[in-house]
């Protein structure tokens, strides 16, 4: 595709890149939202100062212009939002050989895409949310999705938790199980750690991995009142497991106590979702509740409401070493701190 591509002159490269987009099963939402963005951009950098430019003349410094100047009209996550899909064009049209290089890669990479990169992502209030949850009544299904939104970690992560992983100051709990957390949780009750180390296909205290963490640096994430008492529930009635592990989320159903999968996971919720009216077969992010919705909720919300990027960014596992080093060696005074006054109460 690429030697094809780079052997014709693409008279429209937007045009081109939708049509892509449509041969590659996207929905016309999401086309919609894609056309008018880059259409935007286009716009800019056609009659705006830096004229007559093309997207694919347009240099750093034209992105940078551009993103300058949706500052006060729009918010910092729409802004990322549509910087992202810029990327995403100059990306795939570098790929397929129409354009050569991609000027908006070094604006997006002092950017924060993660916030929010869809313009038209479904918007849940937190009392939605919340009114949701509050339908959800098997333990487990429960725990994993408060886990989810407290936390905003990712499926794969969530499923690779072992009880380790989790020092829950109930010693009603540590005496069932006698499972003393790992090292790094000893000093920090009430909190969850989140590693970068499972692999798929890696070996993690004696069982083989089925999903990978996708996390730059281990995270300990604090664990409100809300989230302990929603896993004291589940670690109640949590069934045996044959896993040397011992697996914090283990399956209750023809997989009886075996660990949770990603896809257990996502079947669990695109169910609630469903009855919800949260998801649509054919439908794209931009329209359904999926567990990675959840992660772009807590990052959402959270961040509006500590107004700390820093530390959003610290809980999602996102950051630099630097950075991380901070927040680690201030745990308890920033995060926990900054963590227990902001998270939002679901029920």
């Amino acid at each position: 595709m690429s030697a094809t591509a780079s052997a014709e002159i693409v008279e429209d490269p937007i045009a081109y890149f939708l049509e892509d987009m449509t041969y590659h099963g996207k929905s016309e939402r999401t086309r919609t939202a894609y056309e008018r963005v880059l259409r935007r951009f286009e716009r800019f950098i056609t009659e705006g100062p830096n004229a007559p430019a093309s997207p694919e003349s347009a240099t750093h410094r034209d992105c940078m212009a551009w993103v300058h100047s949706l500052r006060g009209e729009l918010s910092d996550s729409t802004i990322a939002s549509y910087a992202s899909y810029v990327h995403r064009f100059y990306a795939y049209m570098n790929q397929v050989g129409v354009f050569e290089g991609n000027p908006m890669g070094l604006v997006t990479e002092e950017m924060d895409e993660t916030i929010d990169t869809d313009p038209e992502r479904r918007e849940i209030s937190i009392e939605q949310m919340g009114a949701f949850v509050a339908d959800i009544r098997h333990p487990l299904h429960r725990a994993l999705i408060v886990t989810m939104l407290k936390t905003g970690m990712r499926v794969g992560e969530l499923c690779n938790l072992d009880l380790r992983d989790v020092h829950l100051s109930d010693s009603d709990i540590r005496e069932v199980y006698r499972i003393e957390p790992r090292g790094l949780l000893e000093s920090r009750p009430q909190s969850l750690y989140v590693s970068e180390k499972p692999e798929r296909g890696s070996a993690i205290n004696g069982e083989t991995r089925t999903a990978s963490n996708k996390r730059k640096r281990g995270t300990v994430i604090p664990i409100d009142k809300e989230l302990s008492a929603v896993l004291k529930r589940w670690l109640a009635i949590r069934p045996e497991t044959p896993s040397p592990a011992e697996p914090l989320f283990v399956t209750t159903t023809s997989d009886w106590g075996e660990r949770i999968t990603p896809a257990a996971v996502r079947t669990i919720v695109r169910e609630y979702a469903r009855d919800q009216g949260w998801y649509q077969a054919g439908g794209d992010a931009a329209e359904n509740v999926t567990p990675h919705y959840f992660r772009h909720f807590f990052t959402t919300h959270l961040r509006d409401r500590t107004g700390d990027r820093g530390i959003v960014k610290y809980l999602r596992g996102d950051v630099a070493d630097d950075i991380i080093d901070t927040y680690t060696h201030n745990w308890g005074d920033q995060v926990r701190r900054t963590y227990h006054e902001s998270i939002y109460i679901l029920s």
